[in-house]
Formats: structure tokens, sequence, C-alpha cells
């Protein structure tokens, strides 16, 4: 069993940056692939950023391409999200999840995720 705990969410202003952890507490962390969601009020759950197992292929919505970095650290189980000059449309509760994908595959399916995390809120205010 896979157990997925985000941290790092906050309230920032706009331009702001934070960055989210998600610490793993699963087995065989290194080849999962890994993935960060997002679910505004009244909206759907919505893909953001993915990392392949073995990190050599990242995936990332339009919305934050050259703004969010998605990154990981097998040796602490750990996957990251960079998230710099952040907008107020960026509020929403972030979620990380993770899936035996095949190799190189940075999936934007949540459907091929079978894990996920609790949730961590961002608030970026103008």
């Amino acid at each position: 069993q896979v157990q997925l705990a985000e941290s790092g969410g906050g309230l920032v202003q706009a331009g702001g940056s934070l960055r989210l952890s998600c610490a793993s507490s699963g087995r065989s962390f290194s080849v999962y692939a890994l993935a960060w969601f997002r679910q505004a009020p009244g909206k759907e759950r919505e893909f953001v950023a993915a990392i392949s197992w073995s990190a050599e292929s990242t995936n990332y919505a339009d919305s934050v391409k050259g703004r969010f970095i998605i990154s990981r650290d097998n040796a602490k189980n750990t996957v990251y999200l960079q998230m710099d000059n952040l907008k107020p449309e960026d509020t929403a509760a972030y979620y990380c999840a993770s899936g035996r994908l095949r190799y190189g595959y940075a999936s934007s399916s949540s459907a091929e995720y079978a894990y996920w995390g609790q949730g961590t809120q961002v608030t970026v205010s103008s």
C-alpha cells in the first residue's frame, strides 16, 4: 500500500512562489510515476504536472508551463512542485498521485494513478 502526504501549501500574493512536497511511505517509490493535480471550488480536478518513474520525462498543463517545475528525489521518496509567478487562478487544493506506468510515461490522466494524497491548499491573492 502506498500512502502520500502533501505539504507546503499556503497563502501567497500573486507573483509569489511556493514549493509543494509529497512524501510517500510506500515501497518501490522509484518505479512509480508521480503527478500533481488540482481542484478549485466548483470545478473538476485538473492535471497540473507529471514525472515518469525514471524522471527522464515530464509533462505539464499548458496553464502552468514555464511557471511550475516538477521534480523527484527517489532517495527521499518525495516529489516536489516548484510554483513560481503564481496567479489567482492557481488557487486550488493540490493533490499528488502515484501510479505504476510504463517506462518514460508521464500521464496527464487521473485514471492512471492508483494512489492519492489528501491534498494541500494553495491560495493566491491578487
